[in-house]
């Protein structure tokens, strides 16, 4: 496996302290025994070092399970993307909502 994917794949991973992603020139990797990585990190934001212990694996795409019949899926594929407003609705309205989903549907 390429040591630039595995530090690309580590840049995608959170700082557990601070919550900012980390960026593949702050991942050093310490080596590796086939699929198992160790790697040192380390955040620019809040100054934290960790280690990395990591099970990589190639191999072949995992099947999608899904209840969804062909045409649910094509129909879905072609919907046009929630926007930035969408999302501020949902969250405006669950923000108040008390949870009783059956006066919410009684309506």
């Amino acid at each position: 496996m390429d040591e630039r994917f595995i530090k690309k794949l580590l840049a995608t991973m959170k700082c557990g302290i601070c919550g900012n992603q980390y960026q593949s020139g702050n991942v050093n990797i310490l080596g590796h025994k086939e699929d198992l990585w160790f790697l040192s990190v380390f955040c620019p934001s809040c100054k934290s070092q960790g280690l990395v212990a990591a099970v990589v694996k190639e191999g072949k795409v995992t099947e999608v399970l899904t209840e969804l019949t062909p045409e649910e899926q094509k129909k879905l594929s072609l919907a046009t993307p929630p926007t930035s407003d969408d999302l501020m609705d949902i969250h405006s309205f669950l923000s108040d909502f008390d949870g009783d989903f059956s006066s919410l549907f009684d309506k």
